[in-house]
C-alpha cells in the first residue's frame, strides 16, 4: 500500500460466454408449438371435389312435436290425442321414416311417470330419437 492511495479492487471483466437460458426457453416454446400444430397439418387433406346436382341432400331432418301439458294430456303436433291413438300415429310416422326425431316438451308440474309413459309410447312405436325441449334460464 502506497502512501495516501487506496488500493483498488479489480472490477468485473466482460463476460464472453453466451447466456443459454433464453435460448433454451425459446427453443422449448418452438418445440411445443410444433408438437401442437404437426397433427393438425398432417390430418387435413385438401381435395378438389367434383360438383354434381345429385349430391345435394333432398331430405330435411323431420321432427314431430310431442307435448304433455300440466293435466297430463298428450298432444302430437298440437293435436290432442289419447295414448292408443298416439301410439298408432307414431307407428305410422316411424314406418315412413324411422329417423324422425321426437321433440318432447312437458310442463314442470307433470309427474315424471307420465313423461316416461309418453316417452315409452314413442319408443315402442319405433322412434328412438327423442329430444327434450326446455326454456333457457335468463340471468339477471
Amino acid at each position: 500500500m502506497a502512501f495516501g492511495r487506496l488500493e483498488r479492487t479489480k472490477g468485473s471483466e466482460p463476460m464472453s460466454d453466451i447466456n443459454m437460458t433464453p435460448l433454451v426457453d425459446v427453443m422449448l416454446v418452438l418445440v411445443v408449438i410444433f408438437i401442437l400444430t404437426a397433427p393438425l397439418m398432417s390430418s387435413s387433406i385438401r381435395l378438389d371435389l367434383p360438383k354434381a346436382e345429385a349430391a345435394k341432400s333432398q331430405s330435411v331432418p323431420q321432427f314431430v312435436s310431442l307435448v304433455v301439458d300440466k293435466t297430463g294430456q298428450a298432444y302430437l303436433n298440437d293435436h290432442k290425442m289419447e295414448l292408443p291413438a298416439l301410439a298408432q300415429q307414431l307407428a305410422q310416422l316411424a314406418a315412413q321414416d324411422p329417423d324422425t326425431e321426437v321433440q318432447l316438451r312437458a310442463d314442470t308440474t307433470v309427474p315424471y311417470g307420465r313423461v316416461v309413459e309418453v316417452m315409452g309410447v314413442a319408443q315402442a312405436a319405433g322412434l328412438s330419437r327423442i329430444g327434450f325441449v326446455a326454456q333457457p334460464t335468463v340471468k339477471p
